[in-house]
This record gives C-alpha cells, structure tokens and sequence, in this order.
C-alpha cells in the first residue's frame, strides 16, 4: 500500500485544548473515512485508524508490516466510549481507570461482539486506553470512533517519539502526520491484564509497579513479558522482538571494557549506549558514544531512549553496546525494552 502523498499537519497542544483546530478536524475526517492518520501521545506516537473499521484496522497491520496476531491498543478521547468496547468492566480496572486516567495505562477487559477481532487478534478482550495528550484526545474526539493505535513505525523498529522518526519509517504507506512536538513519557503504556481473578501486568510502562500497587495492592507481573511461538499475545510487546535498531544491540552488565575490547579484535566499529557519568571512561574506546542522559534521572533517560537507538543506527556502527539499569520505578520499562530490542532476545 502507497499514498503518493503523506499529509502533514502541525497542531500545536495549546491549540488542540483551546480551539476547534482545521487540522485535527481535517485529520479526524481522516480517520473516520477508514484512512491511518500518526499523531502524538503522552508515550509515543500512534498510528491511529477507526477501530470499527476492519479495512482502515487492514490498513495500520499493512503500514506497519505487523503481524496479525499481533492485538491493537484502543484509544478513546472519553470515559463514555470505554462502555462501547468493554461488555463488562471489572471493578479493579474501574479502579485503575479512576487513579490513572488519562493516562500511560492500558487495560486490559473482556470486549463486546462489536469490537473487530482483527483490532482483538481474534481474543476476547480488548486492550483500551485513555491518552494523556490534549492533540491525541482532540483527534478521536474529533473521528467520532474508538481509533486503535500502534506505535507508528515499521514493526520492529524503535517506536517514534518524534514526527521525523514517523516521516522516515512511514512516509507513503500511510494517509497522514499529525507533528504536535516530542513524545512525552517516551516509553509504551504499562498494559494491565484485568479479566483474571487479579490483575496482572504485562509490559512494564509510563505507570510503574509500585504506582499501581498504592490503589490495588500487590500485584502480579508476567516476569518473562513475552508468550511462546504457537500462544497468541494477549497485549503488544508479548510475542516479537521489538523496539530494535538494525544494527545488533547487545546488553553489559559490568564487563563494558572487556566487550568492547573483543569487538574491537574482531575488527568492528563499536557504538556504546550509556549514562552521562560513564562518556569519559567509554568514548575513548569506541566509535561512537551516545549519553544516555543522568543515572540520577531515569525518567529522562526513557523519554529519549528511542530517539537514541535511532541515532545509534544511523551512524552505521556494526555493532551497538548499552548499559543495563535496574529494574525498579521507570527502570523496569526502560529494561524491558532494552530485552525486547537486544539481539539476544
């Protein structure tokens, strides 16, 4: 599928809270007519289409080149349009709802007959989420349906966290571009399973596991965070390696010196992803170095992440080497997607 032109559109958030914008009017109009539309979140930026739609849902899986069993996250502009996807709402996702949205957290909730199985996946519940980004909220407001959104890259791929790194992955296989600035949080929304007798967390995210834990107690975490071959992913991020640079990633605990000592003797042009602190002990050794931001500031360190991976990748190094963090707070959704992008995995 090819668009001979990608529309772009700049809105700014101001302008998307205080007025009826003729760009996110025209971008839903989009939408609503079956076309996929990329536009911020408070994470990453989405590649939204009408979640009702089995053609326009076709249209984000063929953009994208997602597999089909692959679930789609819904986006709703309002807490009314969570009844029209969810045929029973659990009273731990209502809670979880009333703490955290809008907001990074997806929920995860037995769906009605009327959601598309191809957004489902084919289950029987659907993953839905209220964005906390007045430009997002604007825009499905402004379709007048559900939009389900991936992240909006070729599957795979570093998410986007700018317009550019949507333009660049995107650019003629989909109708539009909503630039409404940088991504927020940086990182996915953290997915909670809520159809079980407890709820349960699949991928780590903008709400952390000690937030959650403050509104419904302890909590389980699916540790692994991936299903096996022949198990269908219950929510994104389960099943596929993603997030990931083209170049390989290789993760380092605390042997840095040595690894890059043995590239090195393979003759391989070495890019090193890590904390600030660490730029002089490092980049005299590699080719190239990318601070990360401060160890003391992991919430930055998130929020640029992608947009580093990226910059790791175009410079054609051979291969990339990153620092690993703990997974505690933020620290367990930076890790996690370090996991799912590194060539081991």
């Amino acid at each position: 599928m090819s668009y001979k032109h990608t529309q772009f559109w700049n809105v700014d958030k101001l302008e998307a809270e205080e007025t009826s914008s003729p760009a996110i009017t025209e971008a839903g109009l989009c939408i609503s007519e079956g076309e996929t539309v990329a536009f911020p979140t408070e994470t990453v930026y989405g590649l939204g289409a009408d979640a009702t739609n089995d053609n326009a849902v076709d249209k984000i899986f063929k953009a994208k080149g997602r597999p089909g069993d692959n679930p789609l996250i819904v986006h709703i502009g309002n807490v009314e349009q969570w009844g029209d996807l969810a045929s029973v709402i659990p009273e731990m996702a209502q809670t979880l709802a009333d703490s955290f949205w809008p907001g990074p957290l997806t929920l995860i909730v037995p769906k009605k007959q009327t959601v598309s199985e191809k957004v489902t996946a084919g289950l029987s519940s659907v993953a839905v989420r209220m964005p906390d980004h007045a430009v997002a909220r604007a825009l499905i407001n402004a379709a007048g349906v559900p939009v389900a959104a991936p992240s909006a890259n070729r599957s795979g791929r570093p998410s986007p966290t700018k317009a550019e790194h949507v333009l660049y992955d995107l650019d003629g296989r989909i109708a539009g571009i909503i630039d409404g600035g940088d991504a927020g949080f940086g990182l996915e929304s953290t997915v909670v399973d809520c159809t079980g007798e407890k709820a349960v967390i699949l991928r780590p995210g903008g709400i952390t596991r000690e937030q959650i834990e403050t509104v419904l107690g302890t909590i389980n975490v699916l540790e692994t965070g991936k299903t096996s071959d022949s198990e269908a992913p219950k929510a994104p991020g389960m099943k596929y390696r993603h997030y990931a640079p083209s170049s390989p990633l290789f993760l380092v605990d605390n042997e840095m010196e040595e690894v890059i000592a043995k590239e090195r003797l393979a003759g391989k042009k070495i890019g090193v992803l890590a904390v600030d602190e660490h730029k002089t002990k490092w980049e005299p050794l590699v080719d190239l170095f990318i601070p990360l931001g401060s160890v003391d500031n992991l919430s930055d360190i998130a929020a640029h992440l992608y947009h580093h991976l990226r910059l790791a990748d175009e410079s054609k190094v051979d291969v990339i080497l990153c620092e690993t963090f703990s997974k505690s707070g933020v620290g367990s959704a930076i890790m996690n997607r370090l996991e799912k992008a590194a060539s081991s995995s």
